[in-house]
């Protein structure tokens, strides 16, 4: 008899809260909690009854689970709840999510598009694309992730659930774990998000007095007060308050016939104490042998893998035909002992977690050690090569039978293919768990797994581990190790120092490298630290690194070796964009070239992004840049695509599309700061910042600089352009002449400190017009800056051409002066802001000297800055205008109706007023009486009217009034 309680008994706070939670998450205010408590406490239980309550009201229900036997396995958890989605859906119709698809099929691999393996760029966007999804499935009734027996998940799994824990606010998503009570790194996990206060931990009691009996009640199906006293007094002492042991006590003695059903109540028919097992070993031993003699036996080697076993492997140990294991499987199931396993065919798993550790507690360490070795001899007979979860199922196996050596071999192994796929984080716990056991085992072994778990420390984002581990190196730094293992040790480390920003630490890891290269030369390995030492010489010397990096893509072409080379190349494109674009570019394009010979489809991505930014900032034209964010984001390449986004939001700045600016940036500026990426992050601040100087709104700007400064951005790469290209353009819309020079000083000194490929921060554009405004640049000065590389950008172009303009003026060749105000209207035909600025600063020069258009480009620059809200310049404008002799605009109301083209020509409110009533070619006294004013007035604006369109009569102004409407003057 099988007694199991059909009520959740004891838990009404509990229950309570969840249900609190599941509201709070359909309505868009998701959470995470943990349920934590000892192994049959009621946590599943619990999460059962929550997972109805959700299925009731109508949300998605996820649900995974962790096994003992697959703690290294990545993701385990995680599949099995994605799978219960995607085996009757698709991936979600939302374009939000469309970028992390690629990233997705690592656990959803039916989701695929393309043949192979998918490369995973990092851990933290694999959670961020997993935190996509649920927002998409539960974006309109909230969605549950439930994920059991926590404690056995792999690492990998507990990075996601740390990450998904800490962004879950303001999502109609919730999260509801469950795992053991005791020490863990998923109990680590949970508590840290408990104190972050991301995440709520609920630890379930024992259950006493009424809820033990109510229990106890509900199991025997009658009323607590027909639970037999001593019964009762026996549950107390031994079940300790846990749920799953009353009910398998109550099961074992019913099945001994101590409790039986007489006359419809209970009664026990001998001493609990004696007559029925105590512990939950003697429940499992009793079931066990209900079914057959064999039964015990095969429960116990089942045991020997953890919850989880296969079936193959345990047929082979115990010596069982087909027909006998079928049996012997069908009669576990149907005594609750196990079950199919849902995820992997082959496989069963116990029904409790407990039933395997009852069975394992019951051998003595010769039989675990004799059972463990013909598991492993079965498992690598009918597993050639250990592929996938097999080599770590081994590496446990031979752990049970207490060989060391051969575990650490094999987890170093298994390690290895983890870090291979992208799964750091597993790799990481494997490989640590390898190189302990290796302790005494050879300096080489020990080395290759050192160096890669160095390695995915690095690529796991724990520079500062792999470092503490740099103490390892002298014991591994002699004859014992092959040179090639010391070599790649010092490589990694060096590669670490540079990530950790210990740049001089990394020169001294190369030093010692190439000591040993020296006396034990190899080429591939001389090309790997080539381009370790390039990309360390960037920030720690003053020699230039390109004839290391240069020499490292030669080699790394000739070898081959595709990768080193596409990371040379494009190290080199970095390092030549000051000596020009083409020059960058070419480095991009063998880039690209390798990358599609050999396949390597993020390296081309990387590629045609830098190559379409290049195009960009040369042309001032989006459309390549716009189409290399979709392909960037169709490949699943997030890193390239964010690089792409942040230039193009900067370029739409400039371009004064404001608002698209403002929605690109914010779009991503979230995600930045949640994947904790500190360069983005400055970028987006930056363009933040930027966008609100354009705009004359210094409040704004000193925030987003306050903000940029925060994350480290004084002492990155982007101060010069947060003083030229933000702070000083915010100084000229104020009419602040003085200040913007001071924040252009200060940008060329940073730069001159600290050079930049950078070059839009005025050195190569506003500063010079400023300086040519000043007297402080001539003619030749102009078209030597104007020669340069950084020179020949549009966006710079545009000022250099009104500094040359202004100089020229200056100097009496007006005309010249004029013509090279034309062209730079030309250039700045991308950038609305820029080209009314510049025409505000060259007219005042022209004002002051006599020469060009002056009236006709202060009119257009009053007009953008009235319409732009920047009253400063627009007042600067119209008193520019009254030094020259012309009468400034009104700024009456209804001047926003007046057509663009005719605010350009500086007609007034009521001229257009006048201008309107001429499409219907009415006369003076007709559109006097209409407008209140007398006939003289209307002939005196009509007169205005003909000067500042070119019309050479009243016939030919109201030709070109009825055709700027069409028939049809606005009322």
């Amino acid at each position: 008899m099988r007694f199991r309680s059909p009520l959740l008994i004891g838990r009404d706070r509990e229950s309570a809260l969840l249900g609190a939670l599941l509201t709070a998450a359909r309505q868009g205010r998701g959470g995470a909690v943990f349920l934590t408590g000892d192994a049959g406490i009621g946590k599943s239980r619990l999460v059962a009854d929550c997972t109805y309550q959700a299925l009731d009201d109508g949300m998605v229900v996820l649900r995974g689970r962790g096994s003992g036997s697959s703690r290294d396995v990545s993701y385990k958890p995680l599949r099995e709840a994605l799978f219960s989605f995607a085996r009757t859906n698709g991936p979600p119709n939302d374009p939000a999510l469309d970028a992390y698809l690629p990233a997705l099929t690592t656990l959803l691999p039916e989701w695929r598009t393309t043949p192979g393996a998918e490369h995973l760029e990092s851990l933290i966007v694999l959670s961020e694309a997993v935190l996509r999804l649920l927002i998409a499935i539960g974006r309109d009734r909230g969605v549950v992730l439930v994920l059991e027996d926590l404690h056995d998940a792999d690492t990998e799994t507990l990075a996601v659930v740390e990450y998904l824990a800490d962004n879950l606010e303001e999502l109609p998503i919730m999260l509801l774990a469950n795992l053991r009570g005791h020490s863990s790194q998923a109990r680590r996990v949970a508590d840290d998000c408990a104190r972050r206060r991301t995440a709520t931990v609920l630890g379930l009691d024992p259950l006493t007095g009424a809820d033990l009996g109510a229990l106890a009640a509900a199991c025997l199906d009658c009323a607590p007060d027909e639970v037999p006293p001593r019964l009762l007094r026996h549950l107390e002492r031994t079940a300790d308050g846990n749920p799953f042991v009353v009910e398998e006590l109550l099961s074992a003695m019913a099945g001994t016939g101590a409790l039986e059903l007489a006359d419809g109540r209970w009664h026990l028919t001998s001493d609990p104490a004696t007559q029925v097992p105590v512990t939950l070993i003697e429940s499992i031993a009793v079931r066990a042998e209900q079914i057959g003699p064999a039964g015990q036996e095969i429960l116990r080697a089942a045991a020997i893998f953890g919850r989880r076993f296969p079936v193959a492997p345990l047929q082979a140990i115990v010596g069982l035909s087909d027909r006998d294991m079928l049996a012997f499987l069908r009669a576990g199931v149907a005594a609750q002992l196990i079950k199919p396993d849902e995820t992997e065919t082959g496989w069963y798993a116990f029904r409790h977690a407990l039933t395997a550790e009852a069975l394992l507690s019951s051998l003595i360490p010769t039989e675990r050690t004799m059972i463990a070795r013909r598991a492993v001899t079965a498992v690598t007979r009918l597993q050639p090569g250990l592929p996938g979860e097999w080599c770590q199922v081994a590496a446990g196996l031979h752990l049970v039978a207490g060989e060391e050596a051969e575990a650490g071999r094999l987890l170093a192994d298994a390690g290895q293919r983890l870090l291979d796929s992208g799964a750091a984080g597993s790799a990481i716990s494997l490989l640590e768990n390898a190189y302990e056991r290796l302790r005494d085992d050879q300096p080489q072994v020990r080395a290759k797994v050192l160096a890669s778990l160095l390695y995915a420390l690095s690529e796991g984002g724990q520079a500062e581990r792999a470092a503490a581990l740099a103490g390892e190196l002298s014991e591994l730094d002699g004859p014992a190790v092959p040179p090639a293992d010391r070599i790649g040790l010092r490589v990694t480390m060096a590669w670490i120092a540079a990530e950790a920003g210990r740049f001089s630490e990394g020169m001294a890891h190369v030093s010692t490298a190439r000591e040993v290269l020296e006396a034990h030369w190899e080429e591939a390995h001389s090309t790997a630290l080539d381009v370790v030492e390039a990309q360390l010489m960037t920030r720690v010397s003053d020699h230039a690194p390109e004839r290391l990096a240069r020499r490292a893509a030669e080699t790394a072409e000739r070898l081959p070796l595709p990768g080193v080379a596409c990371q040379a190349w494009e190290l080199l494109a970095y390092l030549v964009r000051p000596r020009g674009l083409a020059e960058a570019d070419q480095c991009l394009a063998k880039v690209q070239a390798i990358a599609e010979e050999h396949g390597l489809g993020l390296w081309r991505i990387r590629a045609l992004v830098r190559l379409a930014i290049n195009g960009s900032l040369r042309h001032g034209d989006t459309t390549a840049l716009e189409q290399a964010v979709r392909q960037a984001a169709a490949a699943g390449a997030v890193t390239s695509m964010h690089t792409a986004q942040a230039t193009l939001a900067m370029l739409l700045v400039l371009r004064g599309d404001y608002e698209q600016a403002e929605s690109l940036a914010a779009s991503w500026a979230e995600t930045s700061i949640r994947l904790s990426h500190a360069d983005y992050t400055q970028y987006v601040l930056l363009t933040q910042a930027t966008s609100a100087a354009h705009q004359g709104r210094r409040k704004e700007m000193d925030k987003a600089l306050g903000a940029f400064r925060r994350w480290g951005g004084e002492d990155g790469e982007y101060v010069a352009l947060s003083h030229g290209l933000c702070q000083a353009v915010c100084a000229l819309l104020e009419e602040d002449r003085e200040a913007a020079v001071e924040s252009l000083g200060r940008a060329r000194a940073w730069e001159d400190a600290h050079p930049s490929v950078y070059s839009l921060t005025g050195r190569f554009g506003l500063g010079v017009l400023l300086d040519a405004l000043a007297d402080r640049a001539g003619p030749e000065e102009c078209a030597e800056i104007a020669a340069t590389p950084a020179g020949t950008l549009r966006w710079n172009r545009h000022f250099l051409l009104l500094a040359a303009a202004v100089a020229m003026g200056r100097s009496g060749r007006g005309d010249e002066a004029h013509t090279l105000v034309e062209a730079a209207r030309e250039a700045a035909q991308p950038y609305r802001m820029a080209a009314n600025l510049g025409l505000r600063l060259v007219a005042e020069a022209a004002v002051a000297d006599g020469w060009g258009d002056a009236p006709t480009w202060l009119r257009t620059a009053e007009e953008y800055f009235h319409e732009a809200g920047i009253p400063a310049v627009a007042g600067a404008c119209r008193t520019l205008l009254r030094q020259a002799g012309v009468a400034a605009a009104h700024r009456r109301s209804g001047h926003e109706r007046i057509p663009e083209e005719l605010r350009r020509l500086g007609v007034t409110v009521r001229e257009y007023e006048v201008f309107v009533l001429l499409a219907g070619r009415r006369g003076n006294v007709d559109i006097a009486k209409r407008l209140f004013i007398s006939p003289r007035t209307v002939e005196k604006h009509v007169a205005s009217l003909l000067l500042k369109t070119g019309q050479a009569d009243r016939a030919a102004l109201c030709d070109l009034a009825a055709g700027t409407f069409w028939g049809h003057p606005p009322s």
